[in-house]
């Protein structure tokens, strides 16, 4: 088994097929949207590809190490930043292609209309070992 995480862009990610930003969407496809999401986990859930998933806030605050004996720096909250995340999926599976096939599958979504989003999802497998440092001669 492989864990990979499935990330949802809100923005910075190329542009989906239907491209409607969700605070233009009814209340009713805002629904159909989240519904689709759960009925999602809850499938791999029963397959044991699910570990986790959660949906985030378009605030966010970037923080940095200042020094020994001093407070963190913080930049922000700025929701309006060029990438926002919009959530998160960690599954569990067999392959690469499976993994492929369940982001292909996330990204049918329906969005405005009813239709699909075809939104573009980024995939990122966990980093398995610790990669090694080789010396250039």
């Amino acid at each position: 088994m492989a864990k990979y995480l499935l990330l949802k862009h809100y923005r910075g990610a190329p542009a989906a097929v239907n491209d409607v930003p969700m605070d233009q969407w009814t209340p009713e496809e805002i629904s159909a949207h989240i519904q689709y999401m759960r009925d999602f986990a809850a499938r791999l859930e029963e397959s044991g590809e699910f570990v986790d998933g959660q949906a985030l806030a378009p605030e966010g605050t970037w923080v940095r190490y200042d020094g020994e004996g001093r407070p963190p720096v913080t930049d922000g909250p700025f929701a309006e930043t060029k990438d926002l995340i919009a959530g998160w999926m960690v599954i569990d599976v067999d392959s690469h292609e499976r993994a492929v096939e369940l982001a292909g599958e996330l990204s049918a979504a329906p969005g405005a209309g009813g239709k699909p989003i075809h939104e573009w999802l980024e995939l990122r497998p966990f980093l398995t070992a610790t990669p090694t440092v080789t010396e250039c001669h």
